[in-house]
Parts: structure tokens; sequence; C-alpha cells
């Protein structure tokens, strides 16, 4: 079984890395939503994978450090493409959620990625 738990968070970004005269070589900001996937047995007497408050308990301390916040000043997002926070998002939610199977990160409404660890 494949459950998930979506958030969203606002966030200011500038790519660093994209071609000279790139909008987003500028500062702009982004609405970003972001769904944490895990995968499992159900169990038979709760009837569920996981506890949703759970999820949500665990990528509270990420949400904090995100939502309202510059991502470049992470460390580790000093490139923050929807592809690295992904990535990022999967390492730091991984040792405490070891069923976690799937980051997904809209940037809006139209763009995002998804990431499946490796």
């Amino acid at each position: 079984m494949d459950i998930f738990k979506e958030f969203t968070f606002e966030s200011a970004h500038r790519l660093p890395n994209v071609p000279q005269g790139h909008k987003c070589a500028r500062l702009h900001g982004h609405s970003f939503k972001v769904a944490i996937h895990i995968s499992g047995p159900v169990d038979p007497h709760t009837g569920w994978v996981r506890d949703f408050s759970e999820i949500k308990a665990i990528f509270k301390p990420l949400y904090e450090r995100l939502d309202h916040n510059y991502l470049n000043d992470i460390p580790g997002l000093e490139n923050p493409t929807s592809e690295n926070l992904a990535m990022w998002i999967w390492q730091q939610l991984k040792p405490s959620l070891p069923e976690l199977s799937k980051v997904r990160v809209h940037e809006t409404c139209t763009s995002g990625c998804e990431y499946s660890g490796g």
C-alpha cells in the first residue's frame, strides 16, 4: 500500500547555476507543495500503513526550516532546484521514516518532480 501526506510552504530562492539572464537567477518565491509517500503493509489491527499524524510530526522540523525562509541559506540547498529540494527532503526524512518511498515537489501548479531514492 502506498499512502501520502501533502504539505504546503512558502519559500524564496534563486538558482545560482542557470545561464546568465535566466529569470530563475533572480530572487523569487514559490508556494511549494510537497507530498511524502510511504509504502508498506496495512496493519490488520489499525487498518493503516502509518498514522498520518506521525508523518506530520516527522515532517514538522523540515517544514519549520523551509516555510518563509530563503532556501539558498539552508545547508545542502545552496542550489535549490526542485530536484535538489526533493533529494534533500528525502535525505532528511529517510532515517526517521524508513517506509519513505517517494518525495514529490511542486514548485508551481504545473511543474515539479518526484524522487524515489537512489
